[in-house]
């Protein structure tokens, strides 16, 4: 047993995913008032992991979500594929008019001074519509899963989202799987059912299941309830903060086993500092840091997600397990839309001090 985690060694996948398909503009610097044009990435805070996960590093991923029979479906189910992903889809009927929908997500990428705008359009989404007994978890991990992952925006779409996450957990704990979430607090979402106090109800539940968790400070305590320090009183690079939070996590749920997250200073749009910490069962490691020059910051979470589990799934040291998590982050956010672009070697690379000098 390495890092307190049981991680089966085979299984028809090495990661599955629970959460929400969406598609998201992007009219890059132009503010949606005065855009023109956008670009179409296909996103998800869960899917993202999945898709990072098979094309970068090369892993075997699914994900089990809602797919709504229209263009959209397609444009996104055609993504899917395209990132080597397995699906699972529970798949809804359009009715040509109001739906149900594949939700959108506008986001601009800011430049300077001017901060990236985020709003949403998860009008009748499908995704929200997901339940319990929706899928046949025992079909689903019959040929074997290794690890099982969901995450906080999906928990927060309604009311039956989280039930199925628990409904998932258990099935993938049953299977033998290690579990993941990313806490990922969106106050716009849960606010529409419920707010923080529903929020963190129906979190504590989910988080009863998992055994690696990933989340920030705010995260732990708007997600969690667990007492912090107040925002802006010190550095956002400084590690002790959310290490020090560890204890009330553990406490409260003891089949933790790890608890990790980046950290980011923002000194502008397109200029952040960066680095990543992790307590794995007991003990604490912290990334490097560096300069980021940013090209699109939506998804470095995720990227940091990515490397992290590929790096527990394939048994690396924790200290390069946490490198190989920040080093995807950090390479995410230099390429346009919310899942990778890079190669493991190129993670690998940066991980180890890499520079950006010309390859040839």
């Amino acid at each position: 047993m390495k890092y307190g985690l049981n991680i089966p060694q085979n299984g028809a996948l090495d990661f599955l995913s629970l959460g929400a398909l969406v598609h998201r503009l992007d009219p890059g610097i132009v503010p949606f008032r005065k855009a023109s044009e956008c670009h179409i990435h296909v996103s998800g805070g869960e899917f993202n992991c999945a898709a990072n996960l098979s094309d970068c590093f090369r892993l075997k991923t699914g994900v089990v979500t809602a797919m709504v029979d229209y263009p959209i479906g397609d444009l996104i189910a055609e993504r899917v594929r395209a990132m080597g992903v397995k699906s699972f889809y529970k798949q809804f009927k359009h009715n040509g008019v109001n739906g149900p929908n594949m939700a959108t997500v506008y986001s601009d990428r800011g430049f300077g001074v001017r901060p990236p705008v985020v709003f949403y359009n998860r009008s009748n989404e499908a995704a929200a519509q997901l339940k319990p007994g929706d899928f046949d978890w025992n079909a689903i991990f019959s040929s074997g899963v290794r690890w099982f992952h969901s995450g906080g925006i999906f928990a927060a779409l309604s009311e039956t989202t989280g039930e199925l996450i628990i409904e998932g957990m258990q099935a993938a704990k049953a299977a033998g799987a290690v579990t993941s979430f990313d806490l990922n607090y969106r106050a716009k979402l849960w606010n529409i059912w419920g707010g923080q106090k529903r929020a963190q109800s129906v979190i504590r539940r989910i988080i009863a299941n998992v055994d690696v968790l990933v989340g920030n400070e705010e995260d732990l305590q708007m997600g969690l309830g667990i007492p912090g320090p107040e925002a802006g009183s010190r550095s956002k690079l400084d590690p002790d903060a959310f290490l020090g939070m560890i204890d009330q996590v553990v406490k409260k749920f003891p089949q933790i086993k790890i608890v990790a997250t980046t950290l980011r200073e923002v000194h502008s749009t397109n200029r952040h500092s960066w680095g990543a910490v992790a307590w794995i069962n007991g003990q604490s490691f912290v990334s490097p840091t560096c300069e980021l020059d940013v090209y699109d910051r939506v998804g470095g979470g995720d990227g940091f997600a990515s490397g992290l589990f590929y790096s527990l799934l394939t048994g690396e040291p924790e200290q390069e397990a946490v490198n190989l998590g920040w080093a995807h982050g950090a390479l995410l956010t230099t390429f346009p839309g919310d899942t990778t672009m890079a190669t493991v070697e190129q993670v690998r690379a940066f991980a180890k001090g890499g520079s950006a000098r010309i390859q040839r």
